[in-house]
């Protein structure tokens, strides 16, 4: 592969965070009048961002703005009070990341999470690992790096979510680096397709949120099991 650049999700790629933002949900739900869901359920709710994800939990009849942006502000205060409590790398993950790093490859984090979140975990999670190489600190327009990662972004005012490429275009401008020359590693059908329309190579991981069948039909060029073949298909 002639790959210069990887891109990450983040909730069910590089972090388990299904528990804590699914007890935060529904402690949000609750509290605005609703029932909650089983924790399981946020396997097909994760992904879209925090909008969209109420949009869905809600029942149909309370799917207003206002409603929403009252969820969602509740599901902030909960989530920011607990959400490390389970929340923990994928098995192999930290390993993945650190020979990725050793190699020099420049690595990014895309998430649909709110920005704040976004980077609260990877430090928690990832501050300790080497830091990005020099050679791919180019920009710092996205914000300082974070151990490993030259750019941590989540959800930001003025910037479409996933599947919109625009923040992954934001990525490769900063980088310097073509589209094409990206692999965006992903557990969702929005994240195969942010990486399609933004040109880059979609790769399926499936210790995530999601079944083989979405991420192919989504568009994966590979779906991988394990982080470690990750390496396998770079060295092919």
């Amino acid at each position: 592969m002639s790959i210069r650049a990887i891109v990450f999700d983040l909730d069910g790629t590089l972090l388990d965070t299904l528990t804590d933002v699914g007890r935060a949900a529904n402690a949000a739900l609750v509290e605005c009048g609703f029932s909650d869901y089983p924790l399981p359920a946020y396997r097909m709710l994760l992904g879209g961002g925090v909008r969209r994800l109420f949009t869905e939990a809600l029942p149909s009849s309370a799917r207003t703005d206002e409603q929403i942006d009252r969820a969602i502000a509740a599901f902030k205060q909960h989530y920011d009070r607990n959400w490390n409590a389970t929340t923990r790398p994928y098995s192999g993950v930290p390993e993945l990341i650190a020979e990725l790093s050793r190699r020099g490859l420049p690595l990014a984090v895309l998430s649909n999470k709110p920005h704040e979140f976004t980077r609260i975990c990877i430090a928690e999670h990832f501050q300790d690992h080497p830091p990005a190489t020099a050679d791919s600190l180019t920009s710092a327009t996205l914000g300082e790096p974070i151990g490993p990662f030259t750019f941590v972004v989540g959800q930001r005012s003025g910037v479409p979510v996933k599947p919109d490429p625009a923040g992954a275009l934001d990525i490769a401008e900063a980088f310097g680096i073509a589209p094409g020359e990206f692999l965006y590693l992903g557990d969702t059908s929005v994240d195969m397709q942010t990486a399609r329309d933004a040109g880059m190579r979609p790769i399926g991981v499936l210790w995530g949120f999601r079944e083989r069948e979405e991420l192919v039909g989504a568009g994966a060029e590979s779906v991988i099991e394990k982080p470690e073949e990750l390496l396998v298909l770079l060295d092919a």
